[in-house]
């Protein structure tokens, strides 16, 4: 692959996705965009078949169709058929929602082109899941059919977990009443110039090809190696795919923190992924091993979606962090800092830590400090950084 051919590539990986809802009923499409907004997604709508063809040509680079099978003029059918047919559009995938579910129109929707077909009412989180399913399978189709194969893409992920290029990246996590270091969460980077140097592509594609323990297992040995000696006071906090919880590694897992004499106490799993988990009881029989071993849990972008709520009722976790796009202007929303409040009176409760992410800005700060959020990180206050100085980091949020 040419340096050229990479960056766009990579521009398709890492931009913002652009989604395009087509569907007449005012009421739901507002609350989709809305949800999708919340998770950084690009929204446009369509209000009919003909407006969503004209716009579709116009901007070719939507990355999702959602696209309703009612319309005032044409049917979504014929809208799937069309965009389908036309070579400006018809690379663009499209999961057709439906107010009913009828086999034959599951078949026949799939047999114009549509990448999937999903009932209504649907849970969000699962609108979610089959969004990143879609658009992940038609980033790995580019990719197979491309110079960069399946073939090229395992044998790349074999050589950055047998030669070890992961870079871990550490942001600290500050005790907002203090402004002092309360842990660090950890960014592992891929040392490569391929297509896997985007982090969040190169866990999705060990996962596609069964790679993900080996890889994850790897990113945290050298995640702790270089700071166990500062972690006796901190918490040290790793993303974990449920995958690897449900997964037979739990001695493993444990063996890389004995090794560097980093007590599981001052560790925090942050469960990523979410979706993937089927079925949330035997999922927590697995964590349960975790826990008691000494472990913490935390649950992420909680106020950013329904799962994000059944993964705290369900997983019991002693961390919760609050959703960036809820902390984004916090300062200037109301309704967004009636959710701060409502997150901080849950946590006191039920004796839960909460850390909000993405803090940009001083005044968004301020807001979580006077709600009575117990940490935060983000730019503002200590950008990722491959080398650890507790003291300066310290002392730079002072200044700040």
């Amino acid at each position: 692959m040419s340096f050229a051919e990479h960056m766009i590539m990579q521009n398709k990986v890492s931009a913002k996705k652009h989604i395009l809802i087509v569907d007449d009923e005012k009421s739901i499409t507002q609350m989709l965009a809305m949800l999708l907004e919340t998770r950084g997604y690009e929204v446009n709508i369509a209000y009919s078949g003909r407006e969503a063809i004209e716009k579709a040509h116009h901007n070719n680079n939507f990355d999702l169709i959602l696209l309703d099978l009612i319309l005032p003029d044409l049917e979504g059918f014929e809208v799937c058929r069309r965009l389908k047919e036309e070579k400006d559009t018809h690379d663009i995938p499209i999961i057709i929602l439906s107010a009913k579910y009828l086999y034959e129109d599951k078949v026949e929707g799939l047999y114009l082109g549509a990448d999937d077909y999903l009932t209504k009412p649907f849970d969000h989180e699962e609108l979610f899941a089959r969004i990143d399913a879609v658009m992940r399978r038609g980033l790995f189709g580019n990719l197979e059919s491309g110079k960069e194969g399946a073939e090229q893409i395992i044998l790349e992920l074999r050589k950055i977990i047998d030669e070890e290029l992961i870079v871990p990246f550490y942001q600290p996590i500050y005790q907002l009443d203090t402004m002092q270091v309360f842990g660090l969460e950890v960014l592992s980077r891929p040392r490569t110039q391929t297509i896997l140097s985007n982090p969040e592509f190169l866990f999705k594609a060990a996962l596609q090809f069964g790679l993900y323990p080996d890889l994850e297992m790897l990113s945290w040995r050298k995640a702790v190696s270089p700071v166990a000696n500062q972690m006796q006071q901190h918490k040290l906090f790793l993303n974990c795919n449920p995958y690897l919880v449900e997964g037979p590694k739990f001695l493993k897992v444990k063996s890389i923190f004995e090794e560097c004499a980093i007590s599981p106490h001052n560790v925090v799993l942050e469960l990523t992924e979410r979706s993937a988990i089927t079925d949330f009881k035997a999922f927590y029989e697995c964590l349960r091993h975790y826990k008691e071993c000494g472990f913490k849990i935390a649950v992420d972008d909680v106020g950013g979606g329904y799962a994000s709520l059944e993964a705290i009722v369900e997983t019991r976790p002693e961390v919760v962090k609050i959703d960036r796009h809820i902390v984004n202007n916090l300062s200037t929303d109301p309704f967004k800092k009636s959710i701060v409040k409502f997150i901080v009176h849950f946590c006191r409760e039920n004796n839960i830590f909460a850390v909000a992410e993405g803090i940009e800005n001083k005044e968004d700060l301020q807001v979580l400090m006077e709600l009575g959020v117990d940490a935060g990180q983000g730019y503002y206050l200590f950008r990722p950084t491959p080398t650890v100085d507790l003291k300066e980091m310290n002392r730079a949020v002072l200044k700040s």
